[in-house]
């Protein structure tokens, strides 16, 4: 039973300091490394290089004649000559 309360106290002691080293931590003024996620519902359309099938946001994709492509090298090459 000596060992149970013993396990108990070490327990407490041990959560009470990782608590308390978080709060150091946030206190720091350091941010945290973790970026903040999206708001749910922004959904963005993912497409393929034709010529390579990298696959990349539709935003930064670039159109040709013959589909999307992941860069002007690869648009040149399926023959799609021209600026984005």
């Amino acid at each position: 039973m000596k060992y149970l309360l013993i396990l108990a106290i070490v327990m407490v002691v041990l959560w009470l300091w990782k608590n308390n080293r978080r709060t150091d931590i946030n206190n720091s003024g350091e941010k945290t490394a973790s970026p903040r996620p999206k708001p749910p519902g922004v959904a963005t359309e993912i497409v393929a290089c034709d010529v390579c099938h990298v696959h990349l946001p539709r935003s930064e994709a670039l159109t040709g004649p013959g589909g999307v492509y992941c860069c002007v090298a690869h648009r040149q090459q399926a023959g799609g000559q021209g600026h984005p």
